[in-house]
């Protein structure tokens, strides 16, 4: 009999639970705990059911969504779309908006020139503007206030959860305040890296309840080209 992995992930990322070998079948439009609200079956468009390589009974129901380009050749799984329904629909709105950088990264000092650079230099070469501390804030500026801007001047937000960064927002540093910036605005995209949910939920409750992306069940380019989709205008 096939088990739940909920004990173990938590089924808290967006394709979690489609991809448990038990529960995948009941829950492949799963909403894990995204706060988001509901979405209306407009909000994507089916694609041909295509086998995606892993396990799990609701692994091979796969789709488009809307903001998905002619020619795109990327799935997504139901709960991804819905996860990522909300957030796209923000970027539509600011779309008006001049000067804008097309995502924030939130990430902890300690990996500015590991895996944060690696997840930047990604991103910039799909094409994606990054508002980037390590590349946006010159000597002698206010790193508080040069962050506050950052802020302000990118759509969406994305946050690289290492286990550095969990140990930075323990401690209540620079990654805690992003970070309390960006829930308050609703428009961010947890990237779980080298760790896991459960890890999140304990340090940070409001983080861990929302459905995000996670290494763990994709290689970081699928989910680089991902973001590249969700807020190409």
């Amino acid at each position: 009999m096939a088990r739940c992995t909920a004990p173990v992930r938590g089924h808290r990322t967006a394709s979690g639970a489609a991809n448990c070998p038990a529960c995948g079948g009941r829950y492949g439009g799963y909403r894990g705990y995204s706060g988001y609200g509901s979405y209306s079956p407009s909000s994507y468009s089916p694609s041909r059911n295509r086998g995606s390589g892993r396990s799990g009974g609701g692994s091979s129901r796969t789709t488009q969504p809307r903001w998905s380009r002619a020619g795109s050749s990327v799935m997504y799984t139901p709960a991804e779309v819905r996860t990522l329904t909300p957030i796209r629909e923000n970027v539509e709105k600011r779309a008006t908006v001049p000067d804008l950088r097309d995502t924030f990264l939130c990430h902890a000092w300690d990996d500015r020139q590991g895996a944060a650079k690696e997840l930047h230099d990604h991103l910039e070469s799909r094409g994606v503007s990054v508002w980037f501390s390590e590349k946006d804030i010159v000597l002698g500026a206010s790193l508080l206030r040069e962050i506050d801007k950052g802020l302000a001047n990118s759509r969406v937000g994305i946050v690289l959860v290492t286990p550095a960064f969990l140990r930075r927002v323990e401690a209540e540093g620079i990654a805690d305040k992003e970070l309390s910036a960006l829930l308050a605005r609703d428009l961010l995209v947890p990237i779980v890296h080298d760790t896991t949910y459960e890890a999140l939920r304990e340090v940070s409750p409001l983080l861990g309840s929302r459905s995000g992306l996670s290494t763990a069940e994709e290689p970081m380019a699928d989910i680089v080209v991902k973001l590249a989709e969700l807020v190409a205008l």
